[in-house]
């Protein structure tokens, strides 16, 4: 019987058939579409004709179809649907899939076709395009360890291997302490607490199969949690446990696990040449060095520390008058700023919640991308991997673009955060293919569902992801969509999050989930003022982790990392109310794989641009300003990584910005 994974997927535009797709049919595809790619890349290697852009790089990009639908159903459903059964797939695919890629880079026939013609690139009469493909080509290959030999081959092989076990356990032991802990509520513990946590709450127990409400480790539960419970004692025992995420002893702790991997990554980077991990790992970014890096995160951190400090003042003294004699703790901090937020700008959370609807959000999200892009989204109905998942066609002027992917609620089976992800990318070559893009997040579910202000940033910041992929207009899919430096990636998302302020956007579709009414002026006045409120905190604990992740890997690799972290984190100056937005035990950006490993920064170096990027809106007039989105889908949105990220920002800016862009946009300087 044909593998329903790898045969003609019979469906609305080639969406993966998941309805007819079961966890048994994964490790025989795998199988087999591992030999037809290993089979395609030796007939590259051994082609006796003389190397051409044609039979070898174009040839590399074609191959590996069958991979990539394997692959593409595998990893969607075992980041947002995880089960036992795919879970144990995952531990036994990850070392396959690193000695498969490594043993490609190995190859030492494909690299001497790819490095002879990178040596006759100037001959090669090729597009900028095809330059721009053969140079990440021959430097992917390089990078991977394609000019070592011997014993130093078989190391890095060896490491590879090695490091993508410890990705996937650190992932799953991570997941297994989420889905593990939930603290049960009484009914007198859901004093003070708003009808939107209490629904979560109670939603939550049901899902757990509790006998009533309980908080769990999911972000949009505990966070309301921490910031509306007057119960002291349980906000300290729901924060610790947040906390203690992969650091818990026994078989999920993750502290030994970062040890092995930067001890790892070090040895890698040295056996290709470098000093650290970190030299290594920004050659191909923006930034381009680690003191690039440290530079821009310490002009950020001390303006925010002195703001973070100056509130925390504040707040002690609030927790004063609450009869509290000792330090404000870091499970006060949410308390006491939602009651200073109120206070100060007479905006409860609780009043604004119910104006923030997720599928009027969704519809926001939609109207924006169609005054900016001219795109219109039609729902579908096909099968997906969920019953939560829902499905649109994304056109414009008629024609198809893409077929967009939300997968919006938490659940136990779903790691934690949010993300975007293309289980197909664009690309026009070796056929035109249109993107098919994903959206996840981890929003409380609710009847209607109910989003807070950060919760609604986040669906924008993913759905500016999305854009990237939907509008990408290039050849070939190894430089599609995101497929850019990483501190550039998140550019056109958190470029996104800004119309998600403009006060035509929410006074049209921030509309009471009771009433139907519009956000009334006043308190879309008070949410607009608002905007910065707590920016030291939220600055802090952003900045304190890129710090970390930074010392973790420009220099030696530190034995003990969590000795290392608080190093740092009292050289800085720390304050001891405020917690690393990810301590080392949780930190899956950096060690669930490499791509924010030494990059965490990147998401400020990207603010840095989106700030000045979204001014050039502001002074043209308009948020919709029809030149300048053109300027953006021509330049940023539609090219992916066709170019290096800086002149792709000077042409659609005509200048890199500086800091003070940033500093401004989040109220640690004057305007």
């Amino acid at each position: 019987m044909t593998n329903p994974i790898l045969a003609d997927w019979r469906t609305p535009f080639d969406i993966a058939p998941f309805a007819q797709i079961g966890d048994d049919d994964f490790a025989p595809a795998l199988d087999l579409a591992l030999a037809a790619h290993n089979a395609e890349i030796e007939a590259i290697a051994g082609n006796p004709d003389t190397p051409d852009f044609a039979n070898t790089v174009e040839a590399l990009e074609a191959a590996g179809e069958q991979l990539d639908k394997v692959l593409s159903v595998f990893f969607t459903v075992a980041g947002a649907d995880s089960n036992p059964r795919r879970e144990a797939l995952q531990r036994e695919f990850s070392p396959r899939l690193a000695a498969h890629y490594s043993n490609i880079s190995a190859n030492k026939d494909l690299f001497r076709r790819v490095a002879e013609l990178w040596s006759r690139r100037k001959e090669l009469d090729l597009t900028d395009e095809q330059q721009r493909v053969l140079m990440l080509t021959h430097r992917g290959l390089v990078r991977a360890g394609a000019a070592l030999e011997g014993a130093e081959e078989k190391r890095m092989k060896e490491i590879k291997a090695r490091l993508a076990t410890l990705g996937t356990a650190f992932t799953q032991n991570l997941l297994a302490d989420e889905r593990a802990w939930f603290m049960p509520l009484a009914e007198d513990d859901l004093a003070g607490l708003p009808g939107f946590v209490v629904d979560a709450a109670r939603a939550a127990g049901r899902e757990k199969g509790a006998d009533g409400p309980v908080v769990t480790l999911s972000r949009s539960l505990i966070v309301p949690f921490l910031q509306f419970s007057p119960r002291r004692d349980l906000r300290e025992t729901a924060y610790r446990a947040w906390a203690a995420r992969g650091a818990n002893g026994g078989e999920t702790d993750n502290r030994k696990i970062a040890a092995e991997i930067l001890k790892l990554r070090e040895e890698r980077a040295k056996l290709l040449g470098y000093p650290n991990f970190a030299a290594y790992k920004l050659e191909t970014e923006m930034a381009g060095t680690p003191e690039r890096v440290r530079e821009l995160l310490m002009q950020v951190w001390e303006p925010a520390r002195a703001r973070a400090e100056a509130d925390a003042e504040a707040m002690t003294e609030m927790l004063r008058a609450d009869g509290v004699n000792g330090p404000l703790e870091p499970w006060d901090w949410r308390y006491y700023a939602e009651k200073r937020r109120k206070a100060e700008h007479d905006l409860d959370e609780a009043a604004l919640k119910p104006y923030l609807q997720l599928d009027r959000m969704i519809e926001a999200s939609f109207a924006c991308a169609n005054r900016l892009f001219g795109l219109e989204f039609k729902p579908l109905d096909v099968p997906l991997y969920h019953p939560d998942c829902r499905a649109w066609e994304v056109t414009r002027n008629g024609r198809h673009l893409a077929v967009f992917v939300g997968d919006y609620f938490a659940r136990g089976s779903k790691r934690s955060g949010a993300w975007c992800s293309a289980m197909r990318a664009q690309a026009k070559f070796p056929k035109e293919q249109t993107p098919v893009v994903i959206n996840v997040c981890n929003f409380a579910k609710g009847d209607p569902a109910l989003l807070s202000y950060d919760d609604a940033k986040t669906l924008f910041h993913e759905f500016g992801h999305a854009l990237h992929q939907m509008l990408s207009n290039v050849t070939y899919e190894s430089i599609s969509g995101t497929s850019v430096a990483r501190d550039f990636v998140e550019l056109p998302s958190q470029l996104y999050e800004h119309w998600l302020e403009v006060p035509e956007v929410l006074s049209e579709f921030a509309t009471h989930a009771e009433t139907g009414e519009a956000m009334p002026q006043e308190l879309l006045d008070k949410v607009l003022k608002a905007a910065n409120f707590d920016m030291g905190f939220q600055t802090v604990e952003y900045v304190a982790s890129a710090l970390v992740d930074l010392a973790f890997h420009d220099g030696p690799a530190p034995a003990d990392p969590m000795a290392a972290q608080a190093e740092v984190l009292a050289e800085i100056g720390m304050p001891h109310a405020i917690g690393m937005r990810h301590a080392t035990p949780h930190f899956a950006h950096v060690f669930s794989g490499d791509g924010y490993s030494s990059g965490y920064y990147s998401y400020m170096w990207s603010e840095v641009m989106d700030a000045d990027a979204f001014a050039a809106f502001e002074e043209a007039g308009s948020a919709f300003d029809p030149e300048r989105a053109r300027a953006l889908e021509d330049y940023i949105l539609s090219t992916g990584g066709s170019k290096e990220a800086e002149e792709l920002y000077l042409a659609f800016r005509g200048r890199l910005p500086g800091v003070e862009a940033l500093l401004k946009g989040r109220g640690l300087i004057a305007a």
